[in-house]
């Protein structure tokens, strides 16, 4: 059977990174550092649509030079709730909560993008494959060690850091109304979000064009509602059967760090 289009992504981009020694975003920049253009993407792990842009298209800054001008940054909160007493519900069930605060640790002991993204990229490959029960497979095909995220998982630094990207998405001007909420340089790139690397070209001042921008039509309409799917804040409470799986998940991590 041949290898899913993910799955070969991934296989590539792992390929990458240890031909690069896992080096750090700053040390296979290019251009001057000062004219990096910021990128930002709220999102929270099950929504299908996060999951799709990460494996399909976030991917993409890793081709040529492209990362060489671009600062990014991944937030994974999207539509949860505060619910007081510093806790919360996800849009997608506990089986949500658990992988974005995993994603928040994993972002914590890995803070290099070059360290964190191929497992963040793993875990919602899985997630866009419908396997995000195997999640902790990806420590394995990346060899990793998985204790320091459930250490900071199992000891409330994973509780303080969605606590912080809970403040920060909601600080959001203009709100969030969706995820995968894409914003370049401050811009909320709306319904367009899958376009954003246009919106990145556009925004780069620097002498040092990569060569993936050239030739792109900087034709864009920011706001316009376009066809791209979001998981929108407000849906239809959880199935009973996601809430089950959701419920089985967290039941299976809390057996596995308490060995």
């Amino acid at each position: 059977m041949a290898a899913s289009r993910p799955a070969v992504a991934l296989s590539l981009l792992c390929s990458l990174f240890l031909l690069c020694p896992f080096s750090s975003a700053s040390e296979i920049t290019l251009p001057s550092d000062s004219h990096k253009v910021s990128l930002t993407l709220y999102y929270e792990s099950l929504c299908p649509y996060s999951a799709n842009f990460i494996v399909n298209y976030l991917g993409k800054l890793f081709e040529d030079d492209l990362l060489s001008i671009v600062d990014l940054r991944l937030v994974p909160w999207g539509n949860a709730k505060l619910k007081g007493n510093d806790t919360f519900a996800c849009q997608h069930g506990p089986g949500e909560c658990l992988l974005n605060t995993i994603e928040a640790c994993a972002i914590d002991a890995w803070p290099q993008l070059n360290d964190h993204f191929p497992f963040i990229y793993c875990v919602e490959t899985l997630v866009y494959e419908l396997k995000y029960l195997e999640w902790e497979s990806c420590y394995g095909k990346l060899g990793l060690d998985s204790k320091p995220i459930s250490d900071c998982y199992s000891n409330g630094l994973g509780l303080k850091l969605e606590l912080q990207y809970a403040a920060e998405t909601n600080a959001l001007e203009p709100p969030h109304k969706y995820v995968p909420w894409v914003v370049v340089d401050g811009q909320p790139l709306y319904e367009d979000y899958e376009n954003y690397i246009s919106y990145v070209c556009k925004a780069y001042k620097g002498a040092a064009v990569p060569k993936a921008c050239s030739g792109l039509s900087f034709n864009l309409i920011y706001g316009e509602k376009l066809i791209h799917p979001v998981c929108y804040e407000e849906i239809p409470a959880p199935t009973l059967l996601s809430r089950a799986i959701s419920s089985v998940m967290s039941w299976i991590w809390k057996m596995a760090t308490s060995m």
